[in-house]
């Protein structure tokens, strides 16, 4: 038998009389994430996703690493199979483990009897391979609270699996199963953060940028670009809207207060995002704003934004402060990226004294000024569209 990946389900075994179609949905992304790593067949059965490589040339590394990404799955462990015997186990666990065993100091065997047909019960199972490996090893000693190495045993339905300890998964939801939604990419640090954070309950993204040229560069479209290619790692392939907004922030520095510029492009940048979901059918915006951190992030402010939108507005970093996102950009391998140093339109336009507690009645009166509904219409025709695989990340 070879060498397989386990991955175990997290949430989704609370799912009730709907675990069926999450387990469904788990095991086809799955499938989809290893297609360049090689054959797998990749089902389910009792709480375990189990992916099995079909050929000698299947990337086991890659695909464990790949695993690790899915959302979905809590834990992930590469294991061997073996018949279910008792001595086929003990000699298993010694030549799949034999390195790890002579590292070790201390060990204890743990193991979990999902075949209640086994004639041994988990702590017999435990006792005797335990028993045997101290033989074998007798530098090591047996430690139940905290041992250096634990080896682990699982007899289930088709067949006992040896593994050592578990790396943690992605956790969250299987993608797909939440909905669709449209978040905010721009080039910083909190956007990717913010779209990484609402995938991992399931929801899949249609990713909309607002582009200004010649006040942004064509870097800074690549740089955005190659985001969006390292959140597929944990998101799976997804579109990116390029919205043309250099007509829309040329307007409103022509006819509009200069301490309301930022407030009044924040709103037609929610219509623009919200004109994409109604084309691609998404149920909600998101996006990186964090409460007070910068002065269009007041509550005042948002709520000057949210009142042109009629979808929900999903905000997931919003009480975070900037070293919690920081580190979770630089988990999810965006952190880089974020700070290279192409300016997007957000800061093109800053004003010098931004208002920071507007008054709606305030705002949309300076609105009558511009022709909103052709400027977003203009934007909107003018989009392109880009998908963007994990088979973009360089």
């Amino acid at each position: 038998m070879n060498e397989m990946i386990l991955l175990k389900l997290g949430e989704v075994v609370l799912k009730g009389l709907n675990r069926r179609s999450f387990e469904d949905k788990l095991t086809a992304n799955v499938r989809r994430r290893l297609q360049h790593y090689g054959s797998f067949r990749v089902y389910s059965k009792q709480s375990t996703v189990y992916v099995e490589p079909q050929e000698q040339t299947c990337d086991i590394d890659g695909a464990y690493a790949a695993c690790r990404q899915v959302f979905g799955v809590i834990a992930v462990t590469r294991a061997l199979p073996c018949p279910k015997d008792k001595d086929a186990i003990y000699h298993c666990a010694r030549n799949y483990l034999d390195r790890a065993l002579r590292e070790a100091k201390t060990f204890k065997v743990e193991t979990k009897r999902a075949d209640k047909k086994f004639p041994m019960n988990s702590m017999e199972i435990s006792q005797y391979v335990g028993g045997l490996l101290h033989d074998a090893y007798p530098h090591l000693k047996v430690d139940v609270h905290k041992p250096e190495l634990c080896v682990h045993v699982e007899v289930r339905e088709k067949a006992a699996y040896v593994h050592g300890p578990s790396q943690p998964g992605a956790g969250g939801l299987p993608i797909g199963m939440g909905g669709t939604a449209v978040s905010l990419l721009s080039g910083g640090i909190d956007s990717p953060v913010s779209s990484y954070m609402i995938a991992k309950r399931g929801v899949q993204l249609e990713l909309v940028h607002f582009f200004s040229p010649p006040y942004t560069s064509q870097q800074a479209l690549d740089k955005v670009e190659r985001l969006a290619g390292e959140l597929t790692a944990w998101c799976g392939r997804m579109k990116l809207h390029i919205v043309p907004f250099t007509e829309i922030q040329e307007e409103i520095r022509r006819a509009c207060p200069e301490d309301h510029f930022t407030l009044i492009m924040r709103r037609f940048m929610m219509r623009l995002a919200e004109g994409v979901a109604h084309r691609t059918g998404a149920k909600a915006l998101v996006t990186g704003e964090c409460l007070g951190q910068v002065a269009s992030q007041t509550m005042d402010a948002l709520t000057v934004s949210d009142a042109v939108c009629t979808l929900p507005v999903l905000r997931p970093v919003i009480g975070m402060d900037k070293e919690e996102i920081i580190r979770i950009s630089r988990r999810i391998g965006t952190f880089e990226t974020s700070i290279l140093p192409y300016e997007d339109c957000c800061t093109v336009f800053t004003p010098r004294h931004p208002r920071t507690h507007p008054h709606l009645e305030e705002v949309v009166e300076y609105e009558k000024a511009l022709d909103v509904e052709g400027l977003v219409q203009r934007a909107l025709d003018g989009t392109e569209r880009v998908t963007i695989s994990i088979a973009d990340i360089s």
